[in-house]
């Protein structure tokens, strides 16, 4: 069953007074506990399909239907709240919350939700021992390493159970033995756990892992590939 249907995405941006196709008719089924990439150079617009998909930017027209919901029939505060229980994200920059510890900021998500303090806490611990940071739980990211932060970001994505995670660029900022850590773990959980990650990337570390592979140019899809990936 696909988790994530696209029909006729576009994208246009007006830059100095010339339009811009950044996404040009795409269509995407993501079905659930796929480990997918899509790929292409800097300025195909994979950046911006992840951002569509995950709602954080509207088309200007086409569809996105995430679980049989149709993501931009709602309003925008019904998609924020969507998002929260839905779609994981993880991000290049890490986006965590600086004066918050490595379980207050993956709590932060479950509190958002309303879930009780204790709940959130526990969630939370459970999630930081599954990523290998059981002895990193009150540090804040100034005390981490970049790939520690990272896993603290997944942890996060994972916290609320979302029907899938989005992760854009995950290893960029990561050195080599880092991004190696990080894709062996999220591939053990998509393993494990039928948990759907879809990568936006350049790095073929991950390209190399994923099980499918779509190219980005120009907007458009220009191959879709579906594989066995190599092991580290």
């Amino acid at each position: 069953m696909a988790v994530i249907e696209s029909h006729e995405l576009v994208k246009i941006y007006d830059e100095e007074g010339v339009p811009v196709r950044a996404v040009n008719g795409v269509d995407v089924s993501i079905k659930r506990g796929e480990f997918s990439a899509i790929v292409g150079p800097s300025g195909s617009g994979k950046t911006t399909l992840l951002n569509i998909i995950g709602g954080l930017d509207e088309p200007t027209s086409g569809t996105v239907s995430i679980e049989g919901t149709d993501l931009f029939a709602l309003d925008q505060n019904e998609r924020i709240d969507f998002r929260l229980h839905h779609i994981g994200f993880v991000f290049q920059a890490y986006n965590l919350i600086p004066v918050l510890t490595a379980i207050e900021n993956v709590a932060f998500i479950l509190q958002m939700q309303g879930k009780p303090n204790r709940e959130c806490r526990q969630r939370a611990r459970e999630l930081l021992e599954s990523v290998g940071l059981s002895d990193k739980i009150d540090k804040r990211p100034n005390e981490l390493s970049g790939g520690q932060q990272q896993r603290v970001a997944v942890a996060r994505a994972l916290a609320s159970k979302p029907d899938f995670v989005l992760a854009d660029e995950p290893t960029a900022n990561l050195d080599s033995t880092s991004s190696a850590n990080l894709l062996d773990m999220m591939a053990e959980l998509n393993r494990k756990e039928e948990i759907t990650f879809i990568f936006s990337t350049h790095d073929q570390r991950v390209i190399d892992r994923a099980r499918r592979v779509m190219t980005l140019e120009d907007g458009k899809i220009v191959s879709d590939e579906t594989r066995e990936p190599e092991t580290a």
